[in-house]
């Protein structure tokens, strides 16, 4: 049973941003500061990656652990009440992110996933910077 009402809970939930969140910003800031130069949000590419590096062909997103399942993250837990509705809403995003990594792949480019929890790292700078080597 949620603790909150129907309507408080929609506005809870209304006020999740799905771009320029914390994660997403340092990824930025810290991609910038390493030189590396890039666009923001293709909506021209399969699943509007967070970051695009066109020199590159690398789409990059920065996915948070809750909402894109990220296996084996103490953040990807299912709430207990509601667990279907959650459960059947989890499934979607990670098939939603499958079509986009395949979309991605078939158009010639390649897609990176950031975690939200490796954001926290004090290595972001060195994983990113190795993560976009590999292409070059």
């Amino acid at each position: 049973m949620d603790s909150l009402t129907r309507e408080r809970r929609s506005e809870v939930m209304s006020r999740i941003r799905g771009r320029n969140t914390k994660p997403e910003m340092l990824v930025r800031r810290t991609a910038h500061a390493l030189g590396l130069r890039f666009r923001l949000h293709r909506k021209d590419l399969p699943g509007t990656p967070d970051l695009a590096f066109p020199a590159r062909k690398t789409a990059l997103f920065v996915h948070g652990c809750f909402w894109h399942r990220h296996y084996g993250c103490k953040f990807a837990y299912i709430p207990k009440s509601n667990e279907v509705f959650w459960s059947r809403k989890f499934a979607r995003n990670v098939a939603r992110d499958q079509e986009a990594m395949n979309g991605l792949r078939r158009a010639g480019w390649r897609p990176i996933v950031i975690w939200e929890c490796e954001t926290k790292q004090a290595d972001l700078a060195a994983r990113i910077d190795r993560l976009l080597k590999e292409v070059a």
